[in-house]
C-alpha cells in the first residue's frame, strides 16, 4: 500500500502546484508595475477621435419660396460625375452674362501657348471680373464669334465649340426674334451649365496654359447687386454668398453670374454659376422685374447654403438611445 499512497500524494502535490502556478503567472503578465492586478487592461491607448470630413456640397433637398416663371438648380459632384438637382433641370433660359467666361475660355483656348495682345487680354479679364459687355463682344468677336442668323436656328460657331466641348446636351441658340445671334440669349439649362463649370475648372475649356488664369479672374469677380450698371458690374453674389467659411477657406471659388432685366417678358433673367475642385453648382431663374436683383442673388444663395453637407451643428445632435433599449 505504501508505493501506492505515495504515488497518489505526488500526483495531488504536482496537481496543486499548477494551480498556484497559473495565477502566478497570470499576475505576471498584467503586472503593469503598480501593484493592482489588471493593470495592463488600462494601460492600452483609446483611439483617437476621427476627424468629420470637411463640409462639401452634396446632393440633398432644396426648398425655396419662389415667386416667378422659372427656378431650376443642378449641382455636379466632380469626383463621381453624378448630376442632381431641381426636377426641371434639363430646362433652359437664357445665359445672358454667364455665357461670358465660356467665350473668354474658347478664344484663349485657340490661341494655345500664344500671348493675346494686351488690349484683349484686358479685355478678357473685364469680361470676367466687372461682366463688360463691350469688352466681351470683343473677345466674342476674335474667338471667332458672328451674330449673322444661321439657317435652321443653329448657335454660332462659339457655342457650337461649347455644345461639343463640354458635351452639353441642352444647349441651343436663343429664340428671341431680333437676337437669335446674340451670345446673352443662349438658351442653356442649369445641367448643361454645372458642365460648363466643371469644363472650365477640368482644363478642357481654356486649354493648359490659360485654365488657371480663367479660375482666378472667376475667383476675383467684383461688384455687389448694388454695384449692378447697364452694360457691366455688380457680380460677386449670389451662390458664393450661400457657403461658409469653412468651405471658402478650402481653396478658391470660381463664379460667373448672369442678370438681365428683359422687357419682352418683363422678367429679370438671373442665372448663377460656381465651381471649385469638388462641385460645380449652377441655379437658373426668371421673375417679375418688381422684385428686383437681390431677389434672385438671395434665391441662389439659398440653394447653396441648403446643399452644405454636414449642415452646421449636425455633430451637436447626438441621438438619444430610448430608454430600456440598448
Amino acid at each position: 500500500m505504501r508505493p501506492r499512497v505515495a504515488m497518489v500524494l505526488a500526483v495531488v502535490a504536482v496537481l496543486l502546484g499548477g494551480a498556484m502556478l497559473v495565477p502566478a503567472a497570470y499576475a505576471r503578465l498584467s503586472d503593469d508595475g503598480s501593484g493592482g492586478a489588471g493593470g495592463g487592461a488600462g494601460s492600452v491607448a483609446a483611439p483617437e477621435p476621427t476627424a468629420p470630413p470637411p463640409p462639401t456640397l452634396a446632393a440633398g433637398p432644396v426648398s425655396v419660396n419662389f415667386s416667378g416663371e422659372f427656378f431650376s438648380w443642378a449641382l455636379l459632384d466632380r469626383t463621381t460625375g453624378t448630376i442632381s438637382g431641381s426636377k426641371n433641370k434639363a430646362s433652359t433660359s437664357s445665359t445672358e452674362s454667364m455665357i461670358k467666361v465660356w467665350i473668354v475660355s474658347d478664344y484663349l483656348r485657340q490661341l494655345g501657348d500664344k500671348e493675346p495682345s494686351a488690349t484683349l487680354k484686358k479685355q478678357a479679364s473685364a469680361a470676367i471680373r466687372h461682366s463688360n459687355d463691350d469688352a466681351t463682344n470683343a473677345v466674342y468677336s476674335a474667338a471667332g464669334g458672328s451674330y449673322a442668323k444661321l439657317p435652321n436656328g443653329q448657335p454660332g460657331p462659339v457655342i457650337k465649340r461649347a455644345i461639343s466641348i463640354c458635351g452639353l446636351t441642352d444647349t441651343k441658340r436663343g429664340n428671341v426674334a431680333g437676337y437669335e445671334g446674340y451670345w446673352s440669349f443662349t438658351r442653356m439649362s442649369p445641367r448643361d451649365a454645372v458642365r460648363l463649370g466643371d469644363c472650365i475648372a477640368s482644363g478642357k475649356a481654356a486649354g493648359k496654359k490659360w485654365t488657371k488664369w480663367v479660375l482666378t479672374e472667376m475667383s476675383k469677380v467684383q461688384g455687389s447687386v448694388k454695384d449692378q450698371q447697364l452694360k457691366s458690374g455688380g457680380g460677386k453674389w449670389g451662390i458664393v454668398d450661400g457657403l461658409p467659411a469653412s468651405i471658402k477657406a478650402q481653396g478658391p471659388v470660381s463664379i460667373k453670374n448672369g442678370w438681365t432685366p428683359l422687357n419682352y417678358d418683363g422678367n429679370w433673367h438671373v442665372n448663377c454659376l460656381a465651381v471649385t475642385e469638388k462641385w460645380s453648382l449652377a441655379v437658373m431663374l426668371r421673375y417679375p422685374q418688381k422684385n428686383g436683383l437681390s431677389y434672385g442673388a438671395k434665391v441662389c444663395a439659398s440653394v447653396a447654403t441648403q446643399l452644405v453637407t454636414p449642415q452646421p451643428g449636425a455633430a451637436l445632435k447626438v441621438p438619444q438611445q430610448p430608454v430600456g433599449k440598448l
